[in-house]
């Protein structure tokens, strides 16, 4: 979708900051003064040092979590709680072990008020997106981790949320799997131009994927600098192009991670 170049992004954050106990004197200060504007059609990803706030952020964007200062608007509205606007992916899946292929990805879209036809119809369209034809009546334990993903992944985007929202989601799968899965992920979101906010810990998935990388600091997470990502699609692991803005991507998150490791104790 294109956007008007004078149209408000699409997810407006400003002065956010969330404190966990705030009252109390083991006050952990998470995210500080984030600023950012998130545009519609976009894939951006967070990456940070560990416990820089990435995956809080993304709670206070699903509306998990509420902010203890700013604002975060969701096409100019506060973002208050959960809702069908946004699609959560998680990186230990939380499928329903007791519901089938099917049965996962069609229970969002009953709960909404989708007919069992109609909703049957939609899941498997993206069944068939994420390549698992065949497996619909199968179980989430007869699935490999990879095959698990695609089925969350296809939960998100069957009731067309405008934002999806992923939380390391392939931070438990093995380097092959992981590599494969970015590569479908890549292809889906080819398909279906969807606005996407990304958390991880890889730089080469962040490159590989993004259109805009946003590096926060060592916690309090704070905005430490922003790299746009212009390489046509697909992507290739060894261009130059790419090459260097993993570079440039390593080289603002070595300072933080040093600050990290300082902050340990190490």
């Amino acid at each position: 979708m294109l956007q008007n170049e004078n149209a408000p992004a699409l997810i407006q954050i400003r002065d956010l900051a969330k404190e966990f106990d705030p009252q109390s004197k083991n006050t952990v200060e998470a995210l500080r003064d984030i600023n950012l504007d998130i545009e519609e059609g976009k894939f951006t990803v967070l990456i940070g040092p560990s416990g820089c706030g990435k995956s809080t952020l993304l709670y206070l964007l699903a509306g998990f979590e509420k902010p203890t200062r700013g604002s975060l608007l969701l096409d100019g509205k506060p973002v208050e709680k959960p809702g069908p606007d946004r699609g959560f992916v998680f990186q230990d899946y939380a499928l329903f072990p007791w519901r089938t292929v099917l049965g996962n990805i069609t229970f969002g879209l009953r709960s909404n008020g989708w007919s069992k036809a109609d909703a049957d119809a939609k899941a498997r369209e993206y069944i068939a997106m994420v390549k698992l034809n065949g497996f619909e009546n199968a179980f989430p334990h007869t699935l490999s981790g990879g095959m698990k993903q695609r089925v969350a992944i296809a939960r998100a985007l069957a009731y067309n949320p405008r934002v999806l929202l992923m939380d390391e989601p392939f931070g438990a799968l093995d380097s092959q799997t992981r590599k494969h899965m970015q590569q479908e992920l890549q292809r889906i979101l080819m398909q279906t131009n969807k606005t996407v906010v990304f958390v991880t810990h890889s730089v080469i998935e962040a490159v590989f994927l993004a259109d805009r990388i946003v590096v926060l600091t060592a916690r309090p997470g704070m905005v430490k600098g922003i790299i746009d990502v212009n390489l046509p699609r697909p992507r290739e692991y060894t261009d130059d192009s790419y090459l260097d803005i993993r570079e440039a991507v390593l080289s603002l998150l070595s300072e933080e991670v040093e600050k990290e490791l300082e902050m340990d104790g190490m």
